[in-house]
């Protein structure tokens, strides 16, 4: 169904809930005592001020999880939080204005206004946020925000975790929907289609089906947001353990196609696809799921690897002459590399530096299969700066390929072996593939 065919009315959620949820959260209060964010909390509360913990970290609580970060939301203005920060804290954002404060060199709690809805759009008929800076209630805040189950408060002096959207019931009920009509809420922030699809596949959530239909309404939509917090929203869901559940439902929604056009069109049709397409489907199913298994085993995956694993399939299509798409002939495997990665690159604003270095590491991966020449020094290979993420992707392809094991076992034991030259030795290997190449 089209968005159209909704009644999109006005950004108004109605009248604010008159009697929120409450329960009991002394375990949970219990569980993260010494936590920086109290401190926040407390100094707001005794200085007069409505302070509470609030979004994904109250709803992960609630699961058992572990929060990454601990938000709080509070009725002091930013310039106010400054007065009662004045030498741990800045304000930051230009479309929605925070606080962050620091204590220590590793604690930053981001401490943000109660927003209210938005007012206005970028247009007349445009539902998309510009600016974010209405300030309103901790109700109105609530209401505001993306999904019910990240609409929870949590006030760790009372003790009280207070719910003005439903959270509670639809964790309980294992439901992900957006909070108010999703064909307002999805086209007010395309990005949070990849939100939801982050959420569902990491939290097993059903995603409500009016809800889905909004996303796979508005996936066109993405296409208007800022390219480096979608690309942002792509690394997550990559390092999130759950990447081939997130990609499959990026395919059905249609988002794959706007957000990688390139890998969705080397992937092919959701449904109906050839052989050929349903081999590099396969395989680059098999790859996701390697990678996720990595992630659970407690790798962290770079940018650069990312890149190169969303991408490598694509160079070794490109660079072959028989499965060209692009114009020209290909030039050696490297410049293919740079030319494939080159339009994302250049759209999502990505660092030269994480480019370069995902160029090098798809290059790298015909090395470890490729017979050694005269002038090789594998020693020098295995200490190049990008080899560890180099391995690491031969080592998801060789899982996801089911062969090449014995291979990736040989570069690992190079590798250990490379690591414990010494300077001289080092120095050594450097000068003999100099006489190599005076040699020849």
């Amino acid at each position: 169904m089209s968005r159209n065919n909704h009644n999109k009315g006005n950004r108004s959620r109605g009248p604010e809930p008159p009697s929120p949820d409450v329960i009991d959260a002394s375990d949970i209060v219990d569980s993260i005592d010494g936590e920086p964010s109290l401190r926040v909390i407390s100094r707001l509360q005794r200085n007069g001020f409505e302070a509470y913990l609030v979004g994904g970290c109250v709803r992960d609580l609630l699961v058992g999880l572990t929060p990454k970060d601990f938000d709080v939301a509070t009725s002091a203005h930013p310039r106010q939080v400054r007065r009662l920060f004045p030498r741990n804290s800045h304000v930051i954002g230009r479309r929605f204005r925070l606080v962050h404060v620091r204590y220590g060199s590793q604690s930053v709690i981001e401490t943000a206004t109660f927003r209210a809805a938005p007012q206005e759009t970028s247009g007349e008929d445009d539902l998309l946020i510009v600016e974010d800076n209405t300030y309103g209630t901790a109700a109105e805040d609530a209401m505001r925000r993306d999904f019910t189950v990240n609409g929870m408060l949590l006030d760790p002096y009372r003790r009280q975790i207070i719910d003005h959207v439903g959270g509670l019931r639809d964790l309980e009920d294992g439901v992900l929907r957006t909070i108010g009509n999703p064909f307002i809420r999805i086209p007010e922030d395309p990005v949070r289609i990849l939100r939801a699809i982050k959420f569902a596949t990491r939290l097993g959530l059903r995603i409500e089906e009016d809800t889905w239909e909004a996303m796979c309404d508005g996936a066109e939509d993405l296409s208007r947001s800022a390219p480096p917090r979608v690309t942002e929203e792509i690394l997550r869901l990559m390092r999130s353990g759950t990447a081939l559940g997130a990609f499959n439902k990026m395919r059905h929604c249609g988002v794959l196609g706007v957000v990688l056009p390139d890998l969705d069109e080397f992937l092919g049709e959701v449904e109906g696809a050839d052989r050929i397409h349903e081999k590099r489907v396969s395989n680059f199913r098999a790859l996701l799921e390697a990678l996720d298994s990595s992630v659970h085993d407690g790798v962290d995956v770079s940018t650069a690897s990312c890149l190169a694993l969303l991408f490598h399939d694509i160079v070794e299509v490109e660079a072959n002459p028989s499965t060209r798409t692009q114009r020209g002939k290909p030039g050696d495997f490297h410049t293919v590399a740079g030319e494939v990665l080159e339009d994302m690159a250049s759209n999502a604003r990505l660092s030269r530096r994480d480019v370069g270095r995902a160029r090098r590491i798809i290059y790298q991966q015909r090395i470890f299969t490729a017979p050694f020449g005269r002038r090789f020094r594998p020693a020098l290979f295995c200490l190049s700066e990008e080899f560890p993420e180099s391995l690491d992707l031969f080592r998801l392809r060789c899982e996801a390929e089911g062969e090449g094991w014995d291979l990736y076992k040989a570069w690992e034991e190079r590798y250990e072996s490379a690591i414990t030259l010494d300077d001289d030795e080092v120095e050594s290997e450097r000068r003999q593939a100099r006489r190599r190449r005076r040699r020849k």
